[in-house]
């Protein structure tokens, strides 16, 4: 027994296997280097993205305090505008009420401007004669019928 583990062939298979084996967990512990190398690198980026992230949540914090003053100064804006809505409510409500008197006096007034109207055309009639009577007197009195 002292023979065979002694033997040659025995140290050489034996070596080949460790060799074997040892190879073996040389590439499986080089395959799990480049993962930590490949996953290093990724924490590096998420780094450098979680630095620029931060900047990009202050400057959205300086917006949002940005927005939150327009806000305000729009709420006063709205709180004006209510009130001049109002106003116009109540100017719209004495119009309405004026144009109601309108509605009443346009009618008289109608009438009015038909009088006004037919007297311009007896005003105009008479005019006519008048002018007429005064630039042809002759032809006025003997075109009547009566000699006089």
């Amino acid at each position: 027994m002292y023979r065979r583990v002694n033997s040659s062939r025995f140290i050489v298979l034996t070596t080949a296997g460790i060799v074997v084996v040892m190879m073996a967990f040389t590439w499986v512990m080089y395959g799990m280097a480049q993962k930590v190398f490949t996953l290093t690198d990724v924490m590096i980026e998420m780094n450098g993205n979680f630095a620029v992230m931060t900047d990009d949540i202050h400057g959205m914090g300086a917006t949002m305090q940005s927005m939150d003053a327009n806000i305000a100064d729009m709420g006063g804006n709205i709180k004006e505008m209510t009130k001049n809505i109002a106003k116009m409510n109540g100017s719209l409500v004495a119009m309405q009420e004026d144009v109601g008197a309108m509605a009443h006096s346009v009618p008289a007034m109608t009438e009015a401007v038909k009088g006004m109207s037919a007297n311009m055309g007896r005003l105009t009639y008479d005019v006519n004669r008048a002018s007429y009577a005064f630039t042809q007197p002759l032809s006025y009195m003997w075109g009547n019928g009566f000699p006089f």
